[in-house]
C-alpha cells in the first residue's frame, strides 16, 4: 500500500499533530511538496500533501483561508501541512474552521521537524510500497510461470491468478465462449461478458477494455491473447477495485503465459494436422488398419465410433477459417477428437457424429445463412459445407463422395451447409432441372419424338406408360387403350430407333429419367 496520512502520523521521527479532518486520514500520499504560493493549484496534481508556512497567506483571515482551502481540496490535495513557529506560532483558527469545513485533512508540523524530513519519509515509503509491489508481482510471475508448464491446463493458472488480485479470472476462447474460470463459481458471471469479448476480438491483438459488470461491482478488465491479426482468445480479471502495480504485474504475466501456450497449441496443430492428412490419406485408400495405427491416442478414439466428413470450401482466402474456430473450440470444451486437414482453398473434417463439433460446424452455417446473400448471388458465400452421412473407417472413400455431393448441391442452391442425407431423404426430381440433364434428356429423346411427329405412332407416352409398369405388358397396354401386340411392337421400334436394348436396366433408367426431365421442363408429370 502507498503511504497514507495516517501512516505519517503514526511516523515517530516527524511528530505530525491532526488539527483537522480526522476522519480522512486514510488518503493516500502521492508525493510531499512544499509551497508558498497563494494559489499553488496549477501546479499540483492531486493526491499531494501540500507543506507551508503561510509566508504569502492571510492565514487569519476566515474568507482568505475558505477559498484558499476549497481550492485545495477541490484539486484533490491530499492534506495541509502547516508549520508553526516560522510565520505564525500556532495554526490560526481561520484555517482551522476552513480545513474542518472542506473535510480537508490538516497536520501541524512543528518547528524542529523539517519538510525535507517528511518529503523523505514519503518518498522512502513509496519506495518501498513499489519495491514489495514489484516483489509480489515477481512472485505472482514464478507462481504463474509453475502453473502455466505443469501442464494441467489454465485452471491452475488461473486459480493462482485470482488469489493474487484478490478476485476472479476467466479465458475465453476464439469464438468468446468460456474454457476456464476460477473460482468455479465465476463462469456464469464470465458467460455474460460473450458480447464484450467478441467484440474486443474484432480488434486487432494485442487489445484491452475495461468493462462492468451488469449484475454485479465487478470491474472487469479484459486482455486479448495472440500477437497476430487475430486474437486466439481473451482474458477476464474482474476486481473490487482498480488494479494495483503487484496486480497488474500478475495480469501482464498471465496474458504473456496464456499468448505462448496459444502460439505452442497453434505450432502443436499443425503437426497435429499433418498427422491427421496422413491418416486421411490412408483411410481414403482403403488402409484403414494403418490408418489407426497411425492415429494412435491422437486421433484413435474418433476412428472408434461414427463420425461425419465434412468438406468446407471458400473462394475467399482464410474463408474456412471461421468455421474451423467454431469447431475446435467445441471440441475443445467436450474433449472431442477432431481431425482437419487443409486442401488449398478446401477444409476437409472428421468430427464425432453427434458431437459438438458437428453441432457447432451446423450453427456456424445457419448462422450465415440468416446473414443476407452478397451481391453476385449462388456460389458468392465466403464459405460452403457439404455433410456425409455417418461412416466409420472402411467407408471414408464412400463418406468423401457422399460431402462432395452435398458441397456440389449446396452450390447450386445457394445454401451454406448441406447434409448428405437430405439428398437421401429427398426426391431425385429437383436435380433434373439442371441444364446438362435436360440437354442429356432432349437429346436421347429427340428421335422419338421425330418420329411421333410424322404421325407414325406414339412411341413416347407407350414407352413412358410401359417404364412406370415396370415393363408389365398388359397393365401397360390397359393405360394407353391398346393390344399388347401392338405395345410390343411399339417398344420393339424404340429399341430400333435408338439403337439400345429395354432389357438393360441401365437403358431404362436414363430413359425413365429423360422422360421425367422432359416432364419437369414442360411443367407435366
Amino acid at each position: 500500500m502507498p503511504p497514507t496520512l495516517a501512516s505519517l502520523v503514526q511516523h515517530s521521527a516527524l511528530k505530525l499533530t491532526v488539527r483537522a479532518g480526522a476522519d480522512r486520514l486514510g488518503t493516500p500520499v502521492r508525493w510531499a511538496h512544499a509551497s508558498e504560493l497563494a494559489d499553488p493549484v496549477p501546479y499540483m496534481d492531486g493526491g499531494e500533501l501540500l507543506l507551508v508556512t503561510a509566508t504569502n497567506l492571510d492565514a487569519r483571515d476566515p474568507g482568505t483561508m475558505r477559498r484558499y482551502v476549497q481550492r485545495l481540496a477541490g484539486a484533490g490535495v491530499a492534506g495541509l501541512g502547516f508549520a508553526v513557529g516560522v510565520t505564525y506560532e500556532e495554526i490560526p483558527p481561520a484555517l482551522v474552521d476552513a480545513a474542518e469545513e472542506a473535510g480537508l485533512p490538516l497536520l501541524e508540523v512543528p518547528r524542529r521537524t523539517p519538510f525535507l524530513a517528511i518529503s523523505k519519509a514519503v518518498s522512502a515509503a513509496i519506495a518501498a510500497d513499489q519495491y514489495r509491489s514489484v516483489t509480489a508481482g515477481f512472485e505472482a510471475q514464478r507462481e504463474l510461470t509453475r502453473a502455466a508448464v505443469a501442464g494441467d491446463g489454465p485452471v491452475e493458472l488461473l486459480t493462482r491468478l485470482a488469489a493474487h488480485v484478490d478476485g476472479w479470472a476467466a479465458l475465453y476462447d476464439s469464438s468468446g465462449a468460456v474454457v476456464a474460470a476460477a473460482p468455479d463459481w465465476a463462469a456464469r458471471r464470465a458467460a455474460r461478458l460473450t458480447p464484450e469479448v467478441e467484440r474486443l476480438r474484432d480488434r486487432s491483438a494485442p487489445a484491452s477494455a475495461v468493462v462492468g459488470d451488469s449484475e454485479g461491482d465487478d470491474r472487469v478488465e479484459l486482455q486479448s491473447l495472440g500477437t497476430g491479426r487475430r486474437s486466439r482468445g481473451a482474458l477476464a480479471v474482474g476486481t473490487g477495485a482498480a488494479l494495483g502495480t503487484a496486480e497488474r504485474y500478475a495480469v501482464h504475466s498471465a496474458v504473456a503465459l496464456l499468448t505462448l501456450t496459444t502460439a505452442r497449441s497453434r505450432a502443436l496443430q499443425g503437426a497435429e494436422q499433418r498427422l491427421g492428412a496422413a491418416v486421411l490419406r490412408m483411410l481414403l485408400a482403403g488402409e484403414s488398419d494403418h490408418a489407426r495405427a497411425v492415429a494412435g491416442d491422437l486421433y484413435g478414439g474418433l476412428l472408434d465410433a461414427p463420425f461425419r466428413l465434412l468438406i468446407a470450401e471458400s473462394p475467399v482466402p482464410s474463408g474456412t477459417e471461421g468455421l474451423a474456430e467454431a469447431m475446435e473450440a467445441a471440441a475443445s470444451r467436450s474433449g472431442e477428437s477432431l481431425l482437419m486437414v487443409p486442401e488449398g482453398e478446401r477444409l476437409v473434417v472428421l468430427a464425432a457424429d453427434g458431437g459438438e463439433a458437428v453441432a457447432a460446424g451446423a450453427a456456424h452455417a445457419r448462422a450465415a445463412d440468416d446473414r443476407p446473400v452478397r451481391e453476385g448471388g449462388e456460389g458468392d458465400a465466403d464459405v460452403v459445407v457439404g455433410m456425409s452421412a455417418p461412416s466409420g473407417p472402411i467407408a471414408v472413400s464412400a463418406a468423401y463422395k457422399q460431402a462432395e455431393q452435398a458441397l456440389s448441391v449446396a452450390r447450386r442452391r445457394g445454401r451454406t451447409m448441406v447434409e448428405h442425407e437430405e439428398l437421401a431423404a429427398g426426391s431425385v426430381l429437383p436435380l433434373l432441372a439442371d441444364d446438362a440433364v435436360r440437354a442429356f434428356a432432349d437429346g436421347m429423346l429427340r428421335p422419338l419424338q421425330e418420329h411421333d411427329a410424322k404421325g407414325r405412332g406414339d412411341l413416347v407416352a407407350s414407352l413412358r406408360a410401359w417404364l412406370s409398369r415396370h415393363g408389365q405388358w398388359d397393365a401397360a397396354a390397359a393405360d394407353l387403350g391398346v393390344h399388347r401386340h401392338t405395345l410390343r411392337y411399339r417398344m420393339r421400334r424404340v429399341e430400333e430407333i435408338l439403337g439400345r436394348s429395354l432389357d438393360d436396366p441401365d437403358v431404362r433408367m436414363e430413359l425413365w429419367l429423360a422422360l421425367k426431365a422432359t416432364a419437369a421442363s414442360s411443367g407435366t408429370q
